[in-house]
């Protein structure tokens, strides 16, 4: 058998050739199982890691937040929550937005990783919503661009590349442990792990994909947060800002205090979990 760890998920066979079986899917299932709360969260991650060395590189196809994925959990904490612990991926931020799905919802999910928050809101949405899902790290838009085409809501497009200032081409920084901690800040990270990737600003996303309006947009992006927002709040027509932002809680890293500029633009802190930060335009 191919090392499937080199290969695409395309490549490495049909949706369902890699379903969880024997030991490995019990532990997947116990994992999945496990109570909201910091025993749950610790008896978990112990088990995740019994059933990843079982793996040995394999991929696992299964159903998480009601979508199809295939999923690598050895270099993505995204995909080891959305393997292992989907009832611990960002719940308090899923419920506020499932609240507010209606008819004809727009959504935007800049950091998409491989999908999770996308396929979700695209299943609740339904055949009139439409959702953007940016990601720009080449090997993980790939299993992201995979993961949309293994569901049928047909309402998701995904867009390989990055959300910066200014347009052109930057260095997006990744993290070769976790490939979700990319930025185009530095982050820590040495040389060899910083690649070039093609960049939009985000009013130009939105007017490159004709999107007239947008009721929500999550941004995941390592502390690039601000970058990204004070061009756009101040150039973008009013139209085009969303109802409600959830943004990774970049503070300490911003340049601005970025709170206090969505303050000043009409949106509201109504909620702060434990990694994220929920604004709502009043």
């Amino acid at each position: 058998m191919k090392d499937t760890r080199t290969l695409s998920p395309s490549e490495a066979g049909a949706y369902g050739a890699f379903d969880p079986a024997g030991v490995p899917k019990r532990l997947i299932d116990m994992t999945r199982r496990m109570p909201r709360n910091w025993a749950g969260r610790r008896a978990a991650f112990a088990l995740r890691q019994i059933a990843i060395w079982m793996l040995r590189g394999r991929p696992v196809d299964v159903q998480s937040l009601g979508a199809r994925m295939r999923l690598y959990p050895y270099n993505n904490v995204c995909e080891k929550r959305l393997l292992f612990t989907p009832q611990f991926f960002d719940p308090d931020e899923r419920a506020y937005l499932a609240e507010r799905i209606h008819e004809g919802f727009t959504f935007v999910d800049v950091g998409s990783n491989v999908g999770g928050y996308a396929l979700f809101v695209a299943g609740l949405a339904g055949p009139t919503g439409r959702v953007l899902a940016v990601e720009p790290q080449p090997n993980v838009f790939e299993r992201l661009v995979y993961n949309i085409r293994q569901n049928p809501f047909g309402t998701v497009k995904a867009v390989d590349c990055a959300v910066a200032d200014k347009a052109g081409e930057v260095t997006l920084f990744v993290d070769p442990n976790n490939h979700g901690e990319s930025s185009v800040k530095i982050v820590g990270f040495g040389e060899g792990n910083a690649i070039k990737v093609p960049a939009v600003t985000l009013q130009q996303l939105l007017g490159d994909q004709r999107l007239d309006h947008v009721d929500a947009i999550k941004l995941d992006v390592e502390g690039a947060e601000d970058l990204i927002l004070e061009p756009f709040l101040r150039t973008a027509p009013e139209s085009l800002w969303p109802q409600t932002f959830i943004i990774e809680n970049g503070v300490g890293r911003w340049q601005i205090d970025l709170p206090a500029l969505l303050a000043s633009k009409g949106y509201k802190l109504v909620k702060r979990t434990r990694v994220n930060l929920i604004f709502d335009r009043e």
